[in-house]
């Protein structure tokens, strides 16, 4: 059966055992589950659990040992998978557990396929606790919606849903009483056509006359009084020409005189008492010379002194503002003096970043794009998969009754490829130097309580020391542990790229196949042989083409040879 599922895995996705490594890592999780006491080799289709804690990097090995799944590869975060928008408190900077998942809209495109993500890009408090969301989505919490729904106080989805026209989205909503001003990229929303600004009837979801006919898209709405703050990218709006940030009245939808005139596209805007807050690709605004956000006076359009430092490349694109503080998210890593990843809260006397830190898991592109405050949560929105999560470098254990990661955390220095599971400690491979709170090189025997490093050392090295060194494969049965990978060296002797290894002492045993190979990948135990794959054309004395079965007492070839070479 576990041949037959690795035949329909590699089919699936076109791909060969010489060619992806990760595939060895399927393998590994189908044996896993294969050989658990109950557990039946499973279906390709299955039902994914959306409490399982996901990562912020891949994942290249994951092996099961009682209620637990450890799991290895090139990450420094485990967190909920949340979807692309989460309510944070405003005080504890945690995510709420409960909450309706936003999917679709958003194609993420990596080496094994691709999978849609929802991206939130813009939230307004409804007045009664809950939340609008608009953005690119197809799905909320397991309900159809076209970029725009409405999420009530008890986080249920609520019927509420105008939708807008195909290859559209929403970056920018505002609810005064019972209207919702949308901001975006569309040309026809609830029912008329709009070019990128409309107001809609929160009760029926229909567009009202209001209609200030934008020359590009919209990002941002604020509204004060009967003044709405747009900000976009656009040089007309409301009859008016404005660069890419304007005022209109809320009632006749025109342009007021208020002008700060930025020399780039504004992507958020929020509200103090007399200040309006304005981030974006710009670095002159209201007569002054501005970096990303800046201060406006709400009279005068004139900057303010206020003025934040970031660095790096940092986009703001997103703002919120409760009292004396300015939350803020976008794509950065370091904001207001302090190292904060993509979300922060900056004080509005100084701009120095607050002790507040939700902690979202980033890549290079992902980032929190809208904040709203609602009572004590605030919510924020993006194109991300977690937030909230726990800090673990490369490995981790995952409790499988609640998906959550356990305390368990060796805090490898460095990518971790390989790992296998006996009761007395968990088997850690890859290309690191520190595991466990100790100096191990690229191979580890970890507690399977503390997390600590064990006293077992092989040590396993290359020609050059520890440069280039990898381990790529593990098997333990009995006293011993089979290692493969990248090396040269391991437990005091000779060994190239495969070596058996005493599970007590560290020491290496004189089994020595002697692979002609620039690395093996895998290794798997048998009833009567060890089976090893790489990039080789000899081994244990023949000639095998990337794949053989080695006697596990002599380390010679058998006859087994599915190339079929001899």
């Amino acid at each position: 059966m576990l041949t037959r599922r690795w035949r329909v895995v590699v089919s699936s996705l076109s791909v060969s055992v010489r060619t992806s490594r990760r595939l060895g890592s399927i393998l590994v999780a189908a044996a896993a589950l294969a050989s658990s006491p109950g557990v039946s080799s499973p279906a390709l289709a299955e039902t994914v659990r959306e409490d399982f804690y996901v990562t912020n990097g891949p994942v290249n090995e994951m092996i099961k040992l009682g209620n637990s799944l450890y799991i290895g590869g090139q990450f420094t975060q485990v967190g909920p998978a949340s979807g692309g928008g989460v309510p944070v408190d405003r005080t504890t900077g945690v995510p709420l557990s409960e909450f309706p998942r936003v999917l679709g809209g958003v194609r993420e495109y990596d080496d094994l396929g691709v999978r849609e993500l929802g991206s939130v890009r813009a939230i307004a408090p409804d007045g009664r606790g809950g939340w609008f969301i608009g953005g690119s989505f197809t799905t909320v919490g397991r309900f159809p919606r076209k970029n725009l729904a409405h999420i009530r106080s008890d986080l249920t989805v609520s019927p509420w849903d105008p939708g807008t026209d195909e290859q559209s989205s929403v970056s920018a909503l505002l609810v005064s009483g019972s209207t919702v001003y949308v901001g975006g990229r569309f040309t026809s929303i609830g029912g008329q056509e709009r070019s990128g600004i409309a107001a809609l009837d929160s009760r029926t979801t229909l567009a009202t006359d209001w209609d200030p006919k934008s020359n590009g898209n919209i990002n941002a709405l604020a509204i004060q009084g009967t003044t709405i703050y747009v900000g976009g990218n656009f040089t007309q709006i409301g009859g008016q020409p404005r660069n890419n940030i304007a005022a209109l009245d809320a009632v006749t939808s025109l342009a007021t005189a208020w002008n700060p005139n930025a020399n780039g596209p504004v992507v958020a805007l929020a509200l103090g008492d007399s200040t309006v807050y304005a981030s974006g690709y710009f670095d002159s605004i209201g007569g002054q010379s501005r970096y990303v956000i800046a201060a406006l006076d709400a009279d005068t359009g004139l900057a303010t002194s206020w003025n934040v430092q970031s660095g790096g490349f940092t986009l703001i694109s997103a703002l919120a503002v409760r009292g004396s503080t300015v939350y803020v998210g976008g794509a950065f890593v370091d904001i207001g003096g302090q190292a904060r990843h993509s979300i922060a809260a900056l004080d509005a006397t100084t701009g120095l970043a607050t002790p507040w830190n939700p902690n979202t898991t980033r890549s290079d592109y992902r980032s929190v794009r809208t904040l709203a405050i609602s009572g004590s949560t605030i919510y924020a929105g993006g194109v991300f998969d977690s937030m909230g999560g726990q800090a673990r470098n490369n490995v981790a254990a995952i409790d499988l009754a609640t998906g959550l990661a356990t305390s368990w955390n060796p805090n490898a220095s460095g990518l971790v490829t390989a790992l296998n599971v006996s009761a007395a400690a968990v088997y850690v491979g890859g290309s690191f130097n520190i595991m466990g709170g100790l100096d191990r090189s690229c191979l580890a025997a970890l507690d399977v309580t503390t997390g600590r490093a064990t006293d077992w050392n092989p040590r396993a090295t290359g020609s050059n020391g520890n440069s280039g060194t990898e381990v790529l494969a593990l098997a333990a049965k009995g006293t011993t542990v089979y290692v493969g990978g990248n090396f040269r060296n391991i437990g005091g002797q000779a060994r190239r790229n495969i070596a058996a290894v005493d599970a007590t002492t560290g020491l290496v045993t004189p089994w020595d196949p002697n692979p002609d190979s620039t690395r093996v990948t895998e290794v798997a135990v048998g009833a009567s042989a060890i089976y090893v794959g790489g990039c080789f054309m000899h081994i244990g004395g023949q000639p095998r083409l990337e794949l053989a079965a080695i006697d596990p007492s002599s380390g010679l070839a058998t006859p087994w040879d599915p190339n079929g070479i001899n």
